[in-house]
């Protein structure tokens, strides 16, 4: 007989993000057995009653529901795992909150700042656990750029560049609105690679290099109209196509973002490199078990650009599976936030990013596209 907690899990969406909650949930006991809680997959939840119970049956649910009010008011449900459109995050959760629910919301947190308060507001007002899905802090090798940082490593930092760019909407031809393209309908997404890309730029910026004080921002939509699938008529591309930014940080270090759907030959390229007066380091999506990094204190006859490969047991989250020289993926930072999650639980402490945290990587969202729309620098108002 387990020891264990359980912890019922009720998910709302059972898309992309779905897959990806669902394997971390399921793997996170083998791998990281000493937690205290162990997550149950008592209930998926989504509209269409067949492909739902083909979901639970896939992934090992108990049950199903069709009506997300109805899953947040059974009693067998402890955490309410939100992996819907943006446009309904704030109502469930909220509402998941009120009822006394742990709610842990995919990002970005919601489609504007003013959407996000009273969801940070209802989270706090009910004291319950929460966190963010911006999973690349939890890959370890952006985690161990954490720790690089932190000790000094790098010294006084001057620059933070980051990029993330793909090119999976090049097409006229592509629809926006629906299942598969909500992230093209500005009413569903509140925003275009903005808030799906630069938020997870954004947020690890923030992470390792502290607040954002300002930005000055361009954005570009390149097609302005499509077929909405809701309508089968054409109608106005309200989302960003693309965007780049500068700003300034807290610590006085300049920041430079772009990010596009439009950059032929890249599928998911993120990207970021930190100069310090020491040291830089920089980091790839593409090569993720791998930073790069270069100490200028280093003897000048051997003094250059070093390749470390992160899969050594002292090495962040690494003790957890292999041996050295055999890579994680994408899909395992996912299992860290987790089980992140699931320890902090069981210490009673806060699991980051919270819901107040992603509230501003939202304001530096929000003021990224009032820069671009009023062609002016705009203060952010992050309190990091």
């Amino acid at each position: 007989m387990s020891s264990k907690k359980e912890l019922r899990i009720g998910m709302v969406g059972y898309g992309f993000m779905g897959r990806t909650h669902s394997n971390a949930y399921r793997r996170v006991g083998n791998f990281f057995p000493e937690l205290e809680y162990q997550p149950i997959l008592k209930a998926i939840c989504g509209r269409n009653q067949e492909r739902t119970q083909a979901f639970a049956d896939q992934w090992g649910y108990e049950s199903i529901e069709t009506d997300w009010k109805k899953l947040i008011a059974r009693d067998d449900i402890d955490a309410v795992d939100i992996c819907t459109p943006n446009n309904m995050h704030a109502e469930i959760a909220i509402a998941a909150a009120e009822a006394g629910k742990m709610v842990l919301c995919e990002k970005p947190l919601a489609r504007t700042v003013a959407e996000a308060q009273p969801m940070v507001d209802a989270i706090e007002k009910a004291g319950v656990p929460n966190t963010v899905y911006f999973n690349y802090r939890r890959l370890p090798s952006v985690t161990l750029a954490k720790q690089l940082i932190d000790a000094g490593k790098l010294g006084r930092i001057f620059h933070y560049r980051a990029n993330f760019l793909q090119d999976w909407t090049i097409s006229p031809e592509l629809p926006q609105g629906g299942e598969g393209l909500w992230r093209l309908d500005n009413a569903a997404a509140g925003s275009g690679v903005t808030g799906d890309l630069l938020a997870h730029c954004i947020d690890t910026a923030m992470w390792l290099n502290g607040g954002i004080k300002d930005v000055s921002a361009m954005t570009e939509t390149f097609i302005k109209e499509r077929v909405h699938t809701g309508t089968g008529e054409k109608q106005e591309v309200t989302i960003d196509d693309a965007c780049m930014f500068h700003c300034h940080f807290d610590n006085g270090s300049l920041g430079l973002f772009e990010s596009t759907r439009y950059a032929r030959g890249h599928k998911a390229l993120y990207t970021f490199e930190i100069n310090g007066e020491h040291a830089s380091i920089k980091w790839n999506l593409h090569d993720l078990n791998r930073l790069e990094y270069f100490d200028h204190r280093d003897e000048s006859q051997e003094r250059g650009w070093r390749s470390i490969h992160v899969t050594d047991s002292d090495h962040p989250y690494m003790d957890k599976w292999w041996v050295p020289g055999l890579s994680i993926g994408y899909e395992h930072s996912f299992v860290h936030q987790i089980a992140d999650f699931l320890k902090a639980l069981g210490e009673g402490k806060p699991c980051s990013p919270t819901f107040k945290e992603a509230q501003e990587t939202q304001k530096v969202c929000e003021a990224v596209l009032e820069s671009a729309k009023a062609k002016s620098w705009k203060d952010t108002g992050v309190n990091w």
